[in-house]
């Protein structure tokens, strides 16, 4: 261990240790005077040792350096708290401009409990404070770019629910006005049609999504379109939704919709000739992960609604096809006694439910 024979040997130390410090760097007496500065600070504030050395700090620079928040720091907080880490000022230096600067300072009490001196560091923030407002004021900007986004998808998915419905509306005029009844079947198909497209855009809006739909509300609104404008006392045929709670993107739910609607209007259509009490048409949608499983039940007469319309077309059931495919998904039916059931399964999906045609 080194042995300091001397005062000037300590101090010589002292003032090299301080000089290897990059940050600028002081050591105050108890009067606030400056006993000693690093290379650095000398560097970094560009002021002479001559003139610093032995000086008050506040009278540095013909004053400049008697800074509200320094004497705070300095005659307040240092005293009573003998360590202070990270205390910001912003100040025009001399010599350097406007600076923010990281403060650091600790009460040094000797021996004799009447000396104390006050160490004090300076690290300068500018560029990084700089930074930070630069990146909060380009987040605060892509927020409301965000936000400009969602209002005009808000109000694009908004103008084309009311295209849709206007459409929609036509074709039922056209079909009140047409003698065919041929022709009026298949514009009311198309109606109905247009309005599964319609309540996802309606789905979107109202919940505020931009891409996700809630599936059981969405088949459940649907199915409930279709049963008021389908049934009514000429034609009393119950329609039942069982949905898993969850979200799926709107392009699914556009298809979804579409299958679900023409295999309730085939339903409607051919399953219930004798237009009985009891008639029923239950959809069931089931989630498992990435997978799902879609079924449009009735308990009908058990023949195959989905291909009973071939004889005017077979354009729903080409519809149904083609769009089980767009999903990734396979189409089974099955039909007996006790009516038909028609599923539409994605891979591997095992059904938790027991189905009763």
């Amino acid at each position: 261990m080194i042995d300091l024979q001397n005062i000037e040997d300590a101090q010589k130390l002292a003032q090299a240790i301080v000089n290897t410090i990059p940050e600028p760097f002081i050591v105050l007496d108890r009067e606030i005077r400056v006993l000693a500065a690093s290379r650095s600070f000398y560097e970094t504030f560009q002021v002479d040792p001559e003139e610093t050395r032995g000086h008050l700090l506040y009278s540095l620079g013909d004053g400049q350096w008697d800074i509200p928040a320094l004497r705070v720091l300095l005659e307040t907080i240092t005293p009573e708290c003998a360590a202070m880490d990270g205390f910001e000022v912003e100040h025009d230096f001399p010599n350097l401009g406007r600076r923010t600067m990281l403060l650091n300072a600790r009460t040094v009490l000797y021996d004799d409990n009447t000396t104390s001196t006050i160490l004090l560091a300076f690290s300068d923030v500018t560029s990084r404070r700089a930074n930070e407002r630069e990146k909060d004021d380009l987040l605060k900007q892509t927020e409301e770019l965000l936000r400009q986004k969602d209002v005009l998808l808000q109000e694009m998915q908004h103008r084309v629910a009311n295209s849709l419905q206007i459409i929609a509306s036509i074709l039922l005029l056209k079909a009140r006005a047409v003698t065919s009844e041929e022709t009026r079947l298949h514009l009311h198909d198309a109606h109905q049609r247009v309005m599964s497209v319609a309540e996802v855009q309606r789905h979107l809006h109202t919940s505020n999504s931009i891409d996700q739909i809630e599936v059981g509300s969405y088949l459940t609104k649907l199915c409930g379109s279709l049963a008021a404008s389908m049934t009514g006392e000429s034609n009393p045929v119950t329609l039942d939704v069982m949905a898993d709670a969850g979200w799926i993107g709107s392009d699914k739910a556009v298809s979804l919709g579409l299958i679900v609607t023409e295999l309730v209007i085939n339903a409607i259509k051919y399953a219930f000739p004798s237009n009985k009490s009891g008639d029923r048409i239950t959809v069931t949608y089931e989630i498992d992960k990435a997978d799902w499983k879609l079924i449009v039940s009735d308990n009908g007469v058990g023949k195959n609604t989905v291909t009973a319309g071939e004889t005017t077309g077979g354009f729903g059931t080409a519809i149904v096809q083609a769009l089980v495919k767009q999903l990734d998904a396979r189409m089974d039916i099955t039909s007996g006694t006790d009516g038909t059931s028609v599923s539409i399964t994605r891979a591997t999906f095992t059904s938790r439910r027991t189905h009763a045609a």
